[in-house]
């Protein structure tokens, strides 16, 4: 049995529920800009309507794409339900966006657009809209709340507690941490994936076991000395050289970010290992000198999104369909031979290294666009242009003496 929602709908919405489902079917080609919600929005219908009218398996369309379209939407399988204007769900335990998004027969995409969401975290108590704003949509809900326990195994009563995601974290090790295997942390997270990111805060079982030998006490550790850091030093290169880890070096420093700038004097511990020499040279790859490899791929970066230019922009897109600005980056990315994930502008940023020259194939960031912190990306291709896609324009090359750009810019940065 299912309950239904009826709420008070204007006369027009609630005529057009009534005999949803008499019109005739049209057709409609897609214009450049235009998604599924727009469209579902013109014509009075729902994004899962159009999709199973036109056999789509996803919510990616193409400009000049025909759609063959109903008036109304189907009726509903509920006798009673009618129309409710402008519908806000409150988040609950257990809830994850894609469940919330196959409830009210809308997409992820749509979710995080109406509500401003750059990822698919989301928290209890959480007021969400689940319809484009000024629009009707029609809901049924189950008998009794979506309230779901957290999963506990039967032979064991432990807590929930939760753990905020660190540098260098993957599922792997937090569930080492806490006596969990990688499917109870993902289980108990919603994640659909083994993608985390820093600052994340995931759901886990029981007390952190007590960590190892090497703790933050060290008995009479190695004398500390001093380094000055050089053009194409970054914090990996230094604590490599001198067999610390990133964090032991920014603890010893104070340092709350990878930001690091030349001339700058940092504490180490320990020599210099045999690799590098008296002056500090290295040669690993994070050394300021490209290898042939990196310089490749760099290359490869630059050529791929130049072939792009002029693909419209989508939100969340990441195909040759219609990209936004991540998306952009990871396709480009992918296609020139960096494995990376599909991440935030924001994310991006976390797992890159700051350079002081920033050569052709290197990121540039930006921040407090359309939204506090990191908010743009872009890929650096010399002379003091960028590539990267544009809201308006698509895929397309600026300039950084752009007042506007010059305003929000925040940093040029390298894949690790």
């Amino acid at each position: 049995m299912k309950k239904t929602i009826v709420r008070t709908v204007s006369t027009t919405a609630l005529f057009s529920t009534l005999f949803a489902g008499s019109a005739l079917a049209d057709t409609y080609k897609v214009q450049k800009g235009d998604n599924l919600s727009k469209i579902a929005s013109k014509y009075k219908t729902s994004v899962k309507e159009i999709k199973n009218q036109n056999g789509l398996k996803s919510d990616l369309i193409y400009e000049n794409q025909i759609l063959q379209i109903n008036g109304a939407a189907s009726n509903s399988t509920s006798t009673s339900v009618q129309a409710t204007q402008q519908t806000n769900y409150t988040v609950v335990s257990g809830d994850a966006l894609i469940k919330i998004a196959n409830r009210y027969d809308v997409s992820v995409g749509e979710l995080q657009q109406w509500n401003n969401l750059s990822g698919t975290l989301i928290r209890v108590g959480q007021v969400l809209k689940v319809s484009a704003p000024g629009q009707t949509v029609t809901v049924t809900t189950p008998s009794t709340p979506v309230q779901q326990k957290p999963v506990t195994t039967p032979s064991t009563s432990q807590s929930t507690g939760t753990y905020t995601v660190k540098s260098g974290d993957c599922l792997s090790t937090i569930g080492q941490q806490f006596g969990m295997s990688v499917s109870e942390l993902k289980k108990l997270n919603n994640l659909m994936s083994d993608l985390i990111r820093v600052g994340q805060t995931l759901k886990v079982t029981g007390a952190a076991e007590a960590p190892a030998t090497p703790a933050v006490v060290t008995p009479p550790a190695p004398a500390t000395g001093s380094y000055v850091i050089k053009s194409g030093d970054t914090l990996g290169k230094i604590s490599s050289q001198y067999g610390m880890t990133v964090a032991t070096l920014k603890s010893l420093n104070g340092l709350s970010s990878d930001m690091i700038y030349v001339g700058q004097k940092l504490k180490v511990t320990g020599q210099v290992s045999d690799k590098d020499d008296d002056k500090g040279t290295d040669t690993s790859s994070n050394s300021g000198t490209e290898t042939p490899a990196s310089s490749n791929f760099a290359a490869k970066m630059v050529s791929t999104a130049k072939s792009l230019l002029g693909t419209p922009y989508v939100w969340a897109g990441s195909s040759t369909s219609g990209f936004d600005c991540s998306g952009f980056i990871y396709y480009v990315a992918n296609q020139a031979g960096n494995k990376v994930g599909r991440l935030s502008a924001a994310g991006y940023y976390d797992r890159s290294y700051y350079v002081d020259s920033p050569k052709a194939g290197d990121l540039v960031f930006f921040e407090n666009t359309y939204k506090q912190g990191i908010s743009h990306v872009g890929i650096y291709i010399g002379d003091n242009q960028f590539i990267h896609a544009d809201e308006t324009h698509g895929i397309m090359i600026s300039n950084l003496s752009n007042t506007y750009y010059k305003a929000h810019f925040a940093a040029f940065k390298r894949f690790y």
